[in-house]
């Protein structure tokens, strides 16, 4: 039986038929449960890789590359990070890499693995690691991904341009004719919030606008934005923008887990979108989305092209371990929004 053959029958497709035969540790155990019990139900067996017809493949050995989240225990909320990284290819075609997925419980642990220097290179993400486990890491290639390190991190990183963000989101609003702004968020103390609520009411000023920072509770400590805050907070966060004088006419949510909390409260204030009101969001999450009640604005971060830069650049510094200085690489936004026929658009 041909793979295609097998990739029909499990409903997946041939590439991860594929990846299940060569690297089963980087198929979603969904998937690969389905082509295993497709391919021994027809008692399908791989050739040997030594005896497979054509030419052998002159591709380099593998890197070893891992993701450690730091500060997190494994929880399906991380699911996201792991597909993008399936789907993910090196720049360089030729280039191959095996990609594993590290946690831990609170900063001050070291994942045994990187310890022991079982791996080429290292993505970090999530909580940024304490000095002491940093030194334990010594020169084992790594690169920052996303937010949350502190400025006197001195190592490379890859993450979204959240200065960007706010000055496009402001001048999104002020070309829309808004006078009066505000910007509105939970989680004050993650740090893509707090770059991006600083970069948003920087430019308004610069543009003459007045500008409202309505902000909720911080919770310094926290690895990861809570997922469904409680809908008390947005309560208050909308009455607080109400009371604001004048009342805002142009709002800024600089992250989209609680959007949805926000605008039912806003929906049970009797603000209603376009009339009252016009959002920006500062992130695109498809999930959170689409089940809003409408649909504003947003700035997609780009995640697929992030995932893919920093692969390349850990791939990079693995090739070049002695070359000396920090390198760090942002990702700007993209301003999408949306038609009358519902579909994104740049």
């Amino acid at each position: 039986m041909l793979i295609a053959d097998i990739a029909h029958r499990a409903k997946v497709s041939p590439a991860t038929v594929s990846r299940v035969i060569n690297q089963p540790h980087l198929v979603a155990p969904d998937r690969l449960a389905r082509v295993q019990a497709v391919m021994a139900a027809v008692s399908y067996v791989p050739t040997p890789l030594h005896r497979r017809r054509g030419p052998k493949s002159r591709l380099a050995v593998p890197k070893k590359i891992a993701v450690w989240f730091v500060g997190a225990k494994k929880t399906s909320s991380l699911h996201w990070f792991q597909d993008q990284l399936l789907q993910v290819q090196p720049s360089n075609e030729r280039q191959r890499i095996e990609l594993s997925v590290l946690f831990s419980d609170t900063p001050d642990d070291l994942p045994r693995v990187l310890a022991e220097r079982q791996v080429d290179g290292v993505i970090i993400q999530g909580m940024e690691p304490s000095a002491s486990c940093m030194q334990k890491l010594g020169t084992l290639p790594h690169v920052w991904f996303m937010t949350r390190r502190t400025p006197t991190y001195d190592g490379d990183y890859v993450e979204p341009d959240n200065d960007l963000n706010g000055r496009i989101a402001a001048d999104f609003l002020h070309g829309h004719g808004h006078k009066t702004l505000a910007v509105i968020s939970t989680d004050p103390a993650y740090s893509a919030v707090a770059w991006r609520v600083k970069s948003f009411g920087e430019r308004a000023k610069e543009l003459g606008l007045t500008v409202h920072t309505i902000l909720g509770k911080s919770r310094p400590g926290t690895s990861f934005l809570e997922i469904a805050p409680l809908h008390e907070e947005s309560d208050t966060l909308v009455r607080r923008m109400m009371q604001a004088t004048p009342r805002p006419t142009g709002l800024y949510m600089p992250v989209d887990h609680f959007c949805g909390s926000l605008f039912r409260s806003m929906r049970q204030a009797g603000l209603k979108s376009e009339r009252d009101f016009q959002a920006v969001l500062g992130n695109y999450n498809p999930v959170i989305y689409h089940n809003l009640d409408h649909h504003p604005a947003v700035l997609d971060i780009n995640l697929p092209t992030l995932v893919r830069k920093v692969v390349d650049h850990v791939l990079w510094r693995i090739e070049n371990p002695t070359t000396i200085g920090r390198v760090g690489i942002n990702v700007a936004p993209t301003l999408v929004t949306m038609t009358p026929s519902k579909q994104l658009i740049a």
